[in-house]
């Protein structure tokens, strides 16, 4: 694990495969880590096939520092990705990624489209239970936290607890806030998720899907899965009209039975275990 400096935010990495290989980057989803199960068996399964693989912790996740700049969380995490792809210096990019890591590659795809070769999205987050569920998550706990108990109250926020417990940085940087002002920035954030009419993913306006001229593969949501809708990726794929759909190679109810098997804990983090499937269907649609 390495680090680099990314438009004054230190972002922890690692790159695997051979250099020169087509660079593939990919993006757990939540506050989660390149070393959350699955990602990483993921990454290899792309170097077996010979890609060169880009994992990385998005800003406010795992070793890499935390901020509170940019309109959104997930718009501050794609401008780090495209960042980072830039200063590595990768060329044309396989980004792909899956739930809030699916949501932070079609912003950094939208916003600096010369770096990616190929999109690939899973598990896209959208429709009001899902999005009004990130808004508690990723905001409303510290928020509420922050008003009731000052920062140190905030060092207790489970959404925040792994970035706090690997980066010494990120606990110092939001202990010394103003809990007035970092209510201010959550309250903002959150309202990045208000469900539009106009558009399915927070921070993607129809001029960003419109920017989105690389080869698109969207993996269709199950019927069962309320935190990403088959309706959203479907949206999504209307309004990216050359886009590619496919069905994953799980059950209906993936998201369902891995979060229920997380939240019992009898087999630890268990979301992102059957990300490794999709692999074969992502070579063939880059090529191989």
């Amino acid at each position: 694990m390495q680090k680099i400096d990314v438009n004054g935010i230190n972002i922890a990495y690692e790159l695997l495969g051979k250099e020169g290989d087509p660079a593939v980057a990919l993006t757990p989803g939540g506050r989660f880590t390149m070393d959350v199960p699955g990602l990483r068996e993921m990454a290899e399964e792309f170097v077996k096939a010979g890609k060169r693989v880009l994992i990385y912790d998005r800003p406010n996740c795992g070793y890499s520092d935390a901020t509170l700049l940019g309109a959104s969380e997930s718009e501050t995490q794609a401008e780090a990705l495209a960042g980072l792809i830039r200063k590595l210096d990768l060329g044309p990019t396989v980004i792909a990624g899956g739930s809030g890591g699916s949501r932070v590659s079609m912003l950094a795809a939208a916003r600096d489209p010369e770096i990616c070769s190929h999109l690939v999205l899973w598990w896209i987050s959208g429709d009001p239970i899902g999005l009004m569920q990130l808004a508690t998550y990723y905001c409303g706990e510290a928020g509420t936290l922050a008003s009731v108990g000052g920062m140190e109250a905030v060092m207790k926020a489970t959404s925040w607890a792994e970035n706090f417990q690997k980066s010494e940085q990120s606990r110092a940087f939001i202990k010394a806030q103003d809990p007035a002002k970092f209510i201010e920035v959550m309250q903002r954030w959150a309202a990045a998720y208000v469900p539009s009419e106009v558009s399915p993913v927070p921070g993607m306006t129809p001029r960003d899907f419109a920017r989105l001229t690389m080869p698109v593969l969207v993996f269709r949501s199950g019927k069962s899965d309320l935190s990403h809708t088959r309706a959203t990726s479907e949206w999504v794929h209307r309004l990216v009209p050359h886009s590619l759909m496919q069905d994953p190679p799980w059950e209906d109810n993936e998201w369902n039975y891995r979060s229920g098997q997380t939240m019992a804990g009898t087999e630890g983090h268990t979301l992102f275990r059957s990300w490794p499937k999709l692999v074969p269907q992502i070579l063939d649609f880059i090529g191989g």
